[in-house]
């Protein structure tokens, strides 16, 4: 039987990696000037930013049910089997309406196979665990090897970002303005995680060159067995810094491998330019 594994945008791998790794793409929406966009596939995340720095509000919105309902009733009039392992239902609906869509479809095709994994994970953290399936994928294992996996990766990923200037967070409701107002006047950076599927402020820290060190560690007390680790980290629009941050990183921990992508247009529109978020298993696969 023929297997298909999916991922959404939201998980900020680019768009070559899904051509090449034969992963089905669903992308989430962006809204800028009154006009609809498709994550990934018609908007740059260098645009997302350029409109955030000229006073724009960009939307976003989940990705399209009409893509989900087209792709899983080709899906089942084929028997094809497959995996869409899918965006933190915390941060977006996309994953309730790609399940609710598939309770439509399988009223049609009772037999159709499809597993929906709501991962609780976003930006490079969901990332990485789509790339190790789409690895496991390329190599011959069955569905429920993946599956373990992805749990297994879903539920033992850490994922620690600070932002540039909390006025982005503000605009989008995830800080007060007045917490926004004071961390620009006293360079206070905030240090967040996802915990659960939704984003949690831990700690506020002055100035970048202390926060930096602060996120290393963080990793070391969270993290175990870093060292056989493939390590994210993604940006909005700040190479520099993820490259300062990956050579501290490799410097304390050594990790098989530091993988930096940019920060999509979808997530970059909630997070602002200058987001620099580090994903890491704070336990290894066996």
């Amino acid at each position: 039987m023929a297997f298909r594994l999916f991922a959404d945008s939201a998980c900020d791998l680019p768009l070559a990696f899904y051509e090449e790794n034969h992963v089905g793409l669903f992308p989430l929406k962006v809204h800028v000037d009154d006009k609809e966009y498709e994550d990934l596939r018609d908007i740059s995340p260098e645009t997302i930013y350029s409109a955030i720095r000229s006073g724009k509000v960009p939307k976003t919105s989940q990705a399209s049910p009409l893509g989900f309902e087209s792709t899983f009733t080709e899906m089942a009039k084929n028997k094809e089997d497959g995996i869409y392992i899918a965006f933190s239902s915390e941060l977006s609906g996309t994953y309730q309406t790609a399940a609710m869509i598939l309770e439509q479809v399988k009223e049609s095709y009772p037999d159709f196979n499809l597993t929906i994994v709501d991962t609780k994970c976003a930006s490079l953290g969901y990332g990485l665990v789509v790339k190790e399936a789409a690895k496991l994928a390329a190599a011959g294992a069955s569905k429920e090897e993946i599956l373990e996996d992805v749990a297994f990766r879903s539920r033992h990923m850490e994922s620690l970002f600070t932002v540039e200037d909390l006025d982005y967070l503000a605009k989008g409701g995830r800080v007060s303005k007045a917490s926004a107002f004071l961390g620009g006047l006293l360079n206070i950076k905030p240090l967040l995680n996802v915990e659960d599927g939704k984003l949690v402020p831990l700690e506020k820290i002055r100035g970048k060159k202390k926060l930096l060190r602060r996120i290393v560690e963080v990793m070391k007390e969270r993290g175990n067995g870093l060292a056989s680790q493939e390590i994210g980290i993604s940006h909005a629009d700040d190479r520099e810094t993820a490259e300062e941050m990956k050579r501290l990183i490799v410097s304390e921990f050594s990790p098989r491998d530091v993988y930096i992508t940019e920060i999509g247009a979808v997530i970059g529109a909630h997070t602002g330019p200058g987001t620099i978020a580090i994903f890491f298993l704070n336990e290894p696969p066996k």
